[in-house]
């Protein structure tokens, strides 16, 4: 009964991304152009600074929100990382995350409060980020691909689309956790619906859409790899390469780079978060 395709799907879209690529390529381009920029901006910055004043800079912070022990653990990881030669693809991936969860939390935070104070903006956006959350990352890179062609843009793109979901949720989450008598007492003062919003719900929702945050960040730290498919650089190139040409050494030295950052950069807002709260 089913041993051929009755609906010709595939190649619908294949249709449909080739009408977007041949219609709309300079509207592909204005939205990459944002992106390029504050990622270059990123990435100039971080390879510019001296390594040493970005470990001080990491170490600082974590003993800042954690204490001690995660500011020893973090400058050892940093040092670490540098001493195995990858401090410019670490540097490289730090700009994709940090531009990734820029645009997260500039797209994300709004529609999470939007989410948060209106159902029917729920009901709208939960079957898209259900969609986002559960399509598999290799299926959307080839219109990633075809659209905004390969390179480290490409992978920020892919990884925006990949890491939005979860600080969209749990802004929502944490708009709608603030306690209604709460925002009824700041009604009765006499407050709008805008001071509601900035002087209530925002402050006391601030330790969930930093757990949002963190989220994301791990999120755009785990597609580092996959963005690599498509031409990113960074900590991804040495795993890739080493998967190609079966050098276990390599791979295993970009996927600890890659763990380290992730643990400090985890543990660092997950502190913050906690101090929120």
């Amino acid at each position: 009964m089913f041993d051929e395709a009755y609906i010709p799907l595939d190649s619908w879209v294949s249709q449909f991304v080739n009408w977007l690529v041949n219609n709309y390529r300079d509207f592909f381009q204005t939205i990459k152009w944002p992106v390029e920029q504050i990622l270059n901006g990123f990435n100039e910055m971080l390879n510019f600074v001296h390594p040493a004043i970005i470990i001080v800079v990491v170490t600082l912070l974590a003993w800042r929100f954690s204490g001690k022990g995660l500011a020893v653990f973090s400058a050892i990881s940093m040092f670490l990382v540098g001493m195995l030669g990858l401090w410019t693809d670490a540097m490289i991936t730090l700009a994709m995350v940090l531009s990734s969860v820029f645009f997260c939390g500039l797209v994300g935070i709004p529609l999470g409060i939007a989410s948060g104070r209106n159902d029917r903006v729920e009901t709208m956006i939960r079957p898209l980020l259900d969609a986002m959350q559960t399509t598999p990352p290799f299926v959307y890179l080839v219109p990633i691909v075809m659209l905004f062609s390969v390179g480290n843009v490409a992978g920020v793109l892919a990884t925006i689309i990949f890491a939005l979901p979860p600080i969209i949720r749990l802004t929502s989450l944490g708009i709608r956790g603030v306690h209604p008598e709460l925002v009824e007492a700041a009604q009765a003062f006499g407050a709008t619906r805008w001071q509601v919003l900035i002087k209530v719900q925002i402050p006391l929702a601030l330790p969930t859409i930093l757990a949002g945050l963190n989220q994301t960040i791990m999120m755009a730290l785990s597609m580092v790899v996959i963005a690599a498919l498509i031409g990113a650089g960074g900590l991804g190139s040495p795993v890739i390469l080493g998967l190609n040409t079966l050098d276990i050494g390599r791979a295993v030295i970009g996927g600890l780079a890659i763990v380290l950052m992730a643990i400090v950069l985890d543990r660092i807002t997950q502190s913050m978060a906690q101090k929120k709260q």
